[in-house]
């Protein structure tokens, strides 16, 4: 059974600077939620939110996974991580002096990865071949695609049920862009699991999406209920597609 995200009038801020306000989205079980905005409107900061790595100033976090529900605000990082919440971060964060294959066994913190590591090592190097032709090549010495792939397989490690990726297009060429979306949505249905992911490149986002929000200014400006909703509003086509 996949889980599902509810986010409810969440407020962050950073000092006084305040980057939420009164966001709520839903994430259901199985489905792949995008959340479109431009640099500096929230996104990240969501993802930190839901994550424990910025406590929220207000509102409630819930994550259902086999029919439990677990309130996230005010558990800590790896207690979040442990119930298979992962979270491949914008810049991808590898450990650039360590291997391949030592990135991936540092994704498997979740105590039920660890006793998984071998076949989910299998997995991750059959989805990303690449990575199993480099599993000795030191992480930062890898082109940005690659580096990519190993932020996902990273993740994948965690065995995770709900993944959250932040801005994947960031630093990629077009079309390593697109191959990476196309992952994406490869890696959602084999594995069976809920995604949300926050992205700036409206049309690349666009294809994977079941639904998705736009954030303005740190707030929902727009829920579309499908991607062609999303794809049809004037909000995306006069500020984000230029038309």
């Amino acid at each position: 059974m996949a889980s599902s995200l509810t986010i409810e009038n969440v407020d962050a801020a950073y000092g006084a600077v305040r980057v939420l306000e009164d966001v709520s989205l839903r994430v259901n079980a199985g489905e792949t939620v995008v959340l479109l905005g431009t640099n500096g409107n929230g996104k990240s900061t969501l993802m930190k939110c839901v994550m424990g790595i910025v406590r929220p100033r207000g509102g409630r976090i819930v994550v259902e996974i086999d029919g439990e529900r677990h309130d996230l605000v005010g558990l800590p990082t790896e207690k979040i991580v442990d119930l298979g919440i992962a979270l491949v971060p914008e810049g991808r964060r590898l450990f650039p002096r360590l291997t391949v294959e030592e990135n991936l066994l540092l994704g498997a913190f979740r105590r039920k990865a660890r006793a998984e590591i071998k076949a989910n090592m299998a997995f991750c190097f059959e989805c990303f071949p690449r990575l199993a032709e480099r599993k000795s090549q030191l992480a930062g010495s890898m082109s940005g695609g690659e580096q990519q792939m190993l932020a996902l397989a990273r993740a994948l490690m965690l065995a995770p049920r709900l993944l959250l990726i932040d801005e994947p297009s960031v630093g990629l060429a077009p079309v390593l862009v697109s191959r990476t979306i196309e992952k994406i949505k490869e890696l959602k249905d084999r594995y069976k699991l809920t995604v949300l992911m926050a992205e700036q490149n409206f049309p690349q986002a666009l294809r994977i999406a079941d639904r998705g929000y736009v954030i303005v200014h740190g707030q929902i400006a727009f829920e579309g209920r499908s991607a062609e909703e999303l794809n049809d509003n004037d909000l995306i086509k006069r500020f984000y597609l230029g038309l």
